[in-house]
């Protein structure tokens, strides 16, 4: 069993995710076999291919977007970080954090001209980001690869592997099965939920840069979805931060409307659509859900958001099972009132 890991442990990531996947993806497996008349490995040959082009096409749209985008809103940063208001703030800093503050704001370039000085000045160690960065790129195609193929075998005999796990399991019959239902309906409860949620939570904030009128107002609604995906700092996050920095850039009453809108619009839809969403498909109180996603990025990664309230509702799986099925009857004698439960009435009582 210890060897067995030590080889599983490598892709461990992979296989979870493909798991998910192919749980969520089940349903349209079988209907597509049907209308393909039984020919499995040719539907789920077709939905791993629309699979791996929807993760491709949005990020191909993503890196398109921050080319054309992302320097304007770099600019605007930058030119905010560098207004006569920020100067004054520092100003009246203690002398060591004032010096220190100086000296990171010096660093920042004023424009775009700059910004490209900037990148020509370093020129070797951008050439070295570069290639961490394709380093981690292969990484990534390298793990994504082996999770599709992990998804389209899966997608094939998913149905043989789990009637399998099912009968040489422990557990009685049917128990788990069980487990296998919770893990689909907590994976599909989690992804659906983040994901809607963030991209409402995205929408709410566009909403609020158009009116406030914040320079490259698409570009900040993108870092608004990506960091909805975060518990403990949220969407509001890039509101407040947007904010702050119309309000040095000399737009004080455009900047309180946008943090009033990031704490009470962005923010409300954080605690009402997530919860919603969420305590239908976990039927676990909103605070252990809370609680299990800050453990699980803390403990995994990016990917404890789904594995921190997978593992809390096997545990909570297990104890179901365990208090319905292997749990002995009350043996105990029926209540008396007025008597402790279990105790016998004295002869004068009967």
């Amino acid at each position: 069993m210890v060897l067995l890991a030590l080889v599983i442990m490598p892709v461990a990531k992979e296989l979870v995710l493909a798991a998910v996947f192919a749980g969520m993806l089940w349903p349209v497996q079988q209907r597509l076999s049907r209308r393909l008349r039984g020919r499995r490995t040719l539907a789920a040959s077709a939905i791993t291919v629309a699979a791996i082009l929807l993760l491709l096409g949005p990020v191909a749209a993503l890196v398109t977007f921050v080319v054309r985008d992302g320097v304007e809103g770099v600019q605007f940063i930058s030119e905010a970080i560098h207004s006569d208001d920020v100067a004054s703030l520092v100003s009246h800093l203690p002398a060591t954090a004032r010096d220190a503050v100086t000296e990171a704001i010096e660093r920042v370039p004023r424009d775009l001209g700059g910004i490209m000085g900037q990148v020509d000045i370093g020129g070797a160690e951008a050439a070295s980001t570069v290639g961490r960065a394709l380093a981690k790129t292969g990484s990534f195609v390298f793990h994504a690869v082996l999770m599709f193929i992990a998804l389209f075998f899966l997608l094939v005999r998913g149905d043989e592997l789990v009637r399998w796990l099912d009968s040489v399991s422990p557990l009685r019959q049917g128990q788990t099965m069980e487990l296998f239902v919770a893990f689909r309906r907590v994976s599909i409860a989690v992804i659906a939920s983040a994901s809607i949620t963030a991209a409402v939570q995205a929408v709410a904030a566009m909403v609020g840069f158009l009116i406030a009128r914040v320079p490259s107002p698409f570009f900040f609604t993108l870092v608004t979805f990506l960091f909805a995906f975060i518990p403990a700092i949220g969407a509001a996050v890039v509101c407040l931060f947007a904010a702050l920095l119309l309000l040095v850039s000399g737009h004080p009453y455009m900047a309180t409307f946008l943090a009033a809108w990031g704490l009470v619009v962005v923010g409300l839809v954080d605690n009402l659509v997530k919860p919603l969403l969420i305590r239908r498909g976990l039927e676990i109180h909103g605070a252990i859900v809370f609680f299990a996603l800050i453990g699980g990025i803390a403990t995994f990664g990016a990917i404890g958001l789904l594995l921190g309230p997978l593992l809390v509702a096997f545990f909570l799986a297990v104890v179901r099972i365990y208090h319905r099925d292997y749990t002995p009857g009350d043996t105990r004698l029926p209540a008396v009132p007025g008597l402790p439960r279990g105790s016998k009435p004295s002869s004068a009582e009967s």
